[in-house]
């Protein structure tokens, strides 16, 4: 273009047509700039972090002498962490993956939902909700910055309340938000 311009019509016309080409450009990048203005913003958990609340969960259960599985999920509930203690159960893994999920895709701890569906009898169908959904105490939601970006889940105490405390501990070492209170 600048080519035909330049010999037909001269440097005007050259800089005529190569203002018009800016001008165009810079209207589409105002346009993507408005437009990625509204994209949604989300924090993500990140992978130390992840891997940090796996390790704090996994020590105070080992102290306490369970074998138990720690997973944690990001808030859509896909895998960012896991661990698995010597001698811990097969079956732990998938229960505190499940129980993760559970935690960050409802926003609440598993042992609440538990208590929950037995008050409330027509929230039974929240354990069908899909093959992910585990309603057992030990999952709780990653809040940081009143946002959460996650849950952990513990299998393998032998109790839910043990691994509701287990799972507390991984959440203090990251700083989030507590969800279980402290054992009196």
């Amino acid at each position: 273009m600048a080519f035909i311009l330049s010999h037909r019509y001269g440097r005007r016309a050259r800089i005529a047509a190569i203002g018009v080409v800016a001008s165009l450009l810079c209207g589409l990048w105002a346009t993507q700039s408005v437009l990625a203005d509204e994209l949604p913003r989300e924090a993500v958990l990140p992978l130390g972090m992840a891997n940090k609340a796996v390790a704090a969960a996994l020590e105070s259960c080992k102290k306490d002498g369970y074998r138990v599985s720690v997973s944690v999920v990001d808030r859509a509930g896909v895998l960012r962490a896991l661990g698995r203690a010597d001698g811990a159960g097969s079956h732990t893994v998938d229960s505190s993956r499940k129980k993760a999920y559970t935690a960050a895709s409802l926003r609440r701890p598993t042992t609440e939902l538990a208590e929950l569906i037995n008050k409330v009898p027509t929230l039974q169908a929240l354990r069908d909700i899909n093959e992910g959904i585990l309603i057992v105490g030990g999952g709780l939601p990653i809040e940081i910055g009143g946002e959460v970006v996650g849950g952990i889940g513990v299998g393998g105490a032998p109790g839910a309340h043990l691994d509701d405390a287990c799972a507390q501990d991984g959440l203090d070492a990251i700083g989030a938000a507590p969800k279980v209170a402290a054992p009196k």
